[in-house]
């Protein structure tokens, strides 16, 4: 591990500065991708266009016949928070058009990922005229062939990297398909199918079907862009910023979905205060719990739920879940631990692991934890009911999972039974007597794309906010503004005194560091450990609101002990 401080563009600082932006603010904007004040002004009207997206008028106008026609649409959505949310803004959103519209969301231990031929069986139960998947789709060759044997029609909305042979829907929306013109390739699901309502609007317009009848509202839906946007980690480009902008300032406003209001008061979040951190590590763990060890479709109801009793009794099944997630969790992470140590990674540029106890919902947070603790491309294996292999690989930096696996099947036609996803994650299926092979050849690719020293992580820290700027005012500018994947949120290096320390709840350690003549009250959660006299720590900040009072706090991600 590395630290290395980011570099402040003076230029941009200084126009920054001049715009009225704080001081610390600004320092923090400019050792990012900033160029100018327009990067941080996240108007809604400076979406880019849905006219963009290849084949989105076509699907638009699909679904107006469908809607006109009062036929059947089943959505077909994912098993994870960006799925979820997904499902719940196209049902939504569908709705308010007046569609006749369901969803059905495939339970991952019966039915695996994606539009398969035994979901689209299943969905044929219900007559629909038109499936729409959401976040999912861009790979299921067998299953829109099903759905055709059936004279259902597909849409497919996606935005997962595809493969070189497209399933034969009638329209795929998926900005990383080949000949898309949308410059943001990092819309996730939600993204993908807001951007499908806001097109279907746009054709309504056309043929004035908003002289007769009210224009449905569909800025309510995004603080569910929102949230599947921050949960499923895609760059936060300025387009992605905008939306996640205007849909936290709904949350804050607290005229939001019912759903995210009973995770954020189960979580013991404020909405006036919550921010993008919130949705990442409070509210989307719980509905990714449901997917997780049961059936996301509890996530989806919470989230379309009518009313508050409603979205708290679903909410609260969606907390226990969650904590039976960690205990899982928990049990998995230290066996892999007792099996791995420093130095057997060392030699190793990637990490596969299987154990025939493991819990096939939760390889793939363990594989995040590994990645994160070993920074090494990692897979954890579970068995399925076919007693196949399900993988979930989590990657660094500079390692293109999807493309790895690619080129390990390539190299291996007979290897890998299905495969797919994006840079920084990616699941695939093996037999289970291949492991060991599978092991063998994706270090060797692993070997040939990474030198060594793309395996040393780095961490970025900010330049530390001077002490004229350290207040209430700083801290609440800095923790309003849209964080996350791309668009790192500001964490801090120094070097402290520990003056005062003491344990709470148990498992944190609560503490007062001292630099110079200025204290600061710190605390490092999950860490009942005893700090050193004088550490180096990493860092955030933010507001403690306590008995009504509020008070700056340093949250410590990580301490080593000075010397």
């Amino acid at each position: 591990m590395r630290l290395q401080e980011k570099i402040i563009d003076p230029k941009i600082y200084d126009s920054l500065v001049s715009k009225g932006i704080n001081p610390a603010l600004s320092s923090l904007f400019a050792s990012r991708d900033i160029s100018s004040v327009d990067d941080i002004d996240y108007k809604l009207d400076k979406l880019l266009s849905p006219d963009l997206l290849k084949s989105i008028k076509e699907a638009s106008n699909l679904l107006i016949d469908k809607i006109d026609a009062k036929q059947k649409i089943v959505i077909i959505g994912d098993y994870d928070a960006d799925g979820a949310t997904a499902t719940a803004c196209g049902y939504l959103g569908l709705k308010k058009f007046g569609a006749d519209v369901d969803f059905i969301v495939p339970n991952r231990f019966k039915f695996g990922y994606g539009l398969t031929p035994e979901i689209v069986d299943l969905a044929n139960k219900k007559e629909p005229s038109l499936i729409v998947t959401v976040d999912n789709g861009i790979a299921s060759i067998a299953g829109v062939r099903r759905a055709k044997s059936y004279g259902i029609d597909v849409i497919i909305t996606d935005h997962h990297l595809p493969a070189e042979e497209l399933p034969d829907a009638n329209f795929i929306v998926n900005p990383n398909q080949n000949s898309c013109n949308f410059p943001s390739k990092n819309l996730c699901g939600v993204g993908v199918i807001f951007y499908v309502l806001l097109s279907l609007r746009i054709e309504l317009r056309k043929i004035n079907r908003f002289d007769i009848q009210p224009e449905p509202v569909l800025s309510d839906l995004l603080d569910l862009v929102a949230l599947g946007t921050v949960a499923d980690l895609v760059k936060l480009d300025f387009n992605n910023r905008v939306l996640v902008n205007y849909g936290i300032k709904r949350i804050r406003s607290g005229n939001c979905n019912l759903g995210i209001e009973a995770l954020a008061r189960l979580s013991n979040k404020k909405l006036t205060d919550i921010k993008t951190s919130d949705l990442s590590f409070s509210i989307a763990p719980k509905i990714n719990a449901a997917g997780r060890l049961d059936d996301i479709s509890v996530g989806i109801k919470c989230l379309i739920s009518r009313d508050n009793n409603e979205a708290e009794k679903y909410a609260k099944q969606l907390g226990a879940l969650n904590e039976q997630r960690k205990l899982v969790e928990n049990e998995m992470k230290d066996a892999a631990l007792t099996i791995l140590s420093e130095c057997i990674v060392k030699d190793n540029y990637t990490i596969a692991m299987y154990d025939e106890k493991w819990h096939q919902g939760v390889v793939g947070i363990l594989a995040s934890r590994l990645k994160e603790k070993y920074y090494r491309p990692t897979i954890i294996f579970a068995q399925d009911a076919n007693g196949n292999l399900k993988g979930s690989g989590r990657s660094i930096a500079s390692f293109h999972l999807r493309d790895a696996l690619d080129l390990v099947s390539k190299k291996n036609p007979n290897l890998i039974l299905s495969f797919g996803g994006h840079a920084m994650a990616a699941g695939l299926s093996i037999k289970i007597n291949n492991f060991k092979v599978f092991c063998s050849e994706f270090e060797i690719i692993a070997k040939e794309l990474l030198s060594p020293d793309k395996l040393n992580l780095i961490i970025e820290f900010d330049k530390s906010i001077p002490k004229k700027y350290l207040n209430h005012e700083t801290i609440r500018a800095i923790n309003s503004q849209v964080w996350g994947q791309g668009f790192p949120i500001p964490v801090f290096f120094g070097v402290f005194d520990v003056v005062r320390q003491e344990i709470v709840a148990a498992k944190h350690n609560k503490c007062i560091l001292k630099k110079k003549d200025c204290s600061y009250d710190a605390i490092f959660f999950n860490f009942s450990g005893e700090l050193a006299d004088r550490i180096e720590v990493i860092y955030t900040i933010e507001l403690n609101e306590f008995n009504q009072k509020s008070t700056i706090q340093f949250i410590i991600k990580s301490q080593n002990e000075k010397k």
